[in-house]
């Protein structure tokens, strides 16, 4: 693509996040995956559209792939507190890597300031405690754990 024309969309760089988002919240995927990919075309080093793919994934309780993905940002930038939470909240998915998820959620509302970040690790451990704990779900890793118990009985 031209860089010439790819600078006159640089200041729309945030403004596509943020719709990105909103499209996510909206339910509209299709929308909200071609807005994050046309941020990523703008700034392909940058890390918030592919926290916004991964948001999708998520969304879809499509966990392998958000994991996937939010593990390659973090791994990228350590410090991404939003994507090490998402990332968190991928492993809560995940029965067997739930108290890591915990773990690294705890993790993350002791090391950031940012007021968003910290409510949304609150709300992450609560629904764990509440919900994730007491449900008898279909999460990823109870295949795994039926399997084993079979073969055990």
């Amino acid at each position: 693509m031209d860089e010439n024309l790819l600078k006159g969309f640089q200041e729309d760089f945030a403004l596509l996040i943020e719709t990105g988002f909103v499209a996510v919240k909206q339910l509209d995927e299709i929308s909200a995956t071609r807005i994050f990919h046309a941020a990523q075309a703008i700034r392909p080093e940058h890390s918030a559209p592919q926290i916004g793919l991964g948001y999708i994934a998520l969304n879809k309780l499509e966990v392998k792939e958000a994991t996937r993905i939010f593990e390659e940002v973090v791994s990228k930038e350590p410090e991404n507190y939003l994507a090490q939470t998402f990332l968190g909240m991928s492993y809560l998915l995940t029965k067997t890597k739930r108290k890591k998820g915990e773990k690294l959620i705890s993790e993350v509302m002791e090391l950031t300031d940012d007021e968003t970040i910290i409510n949304l690790c609150k709300l992450s451990l609560e629904w764990a405690e509440k919900d994730l704990k007491k449900l008898k779900a279909p999460f990823q890793g109870d295949k795994e754990e039926e399997e084993t118990e079979k073969e055990l009985s």
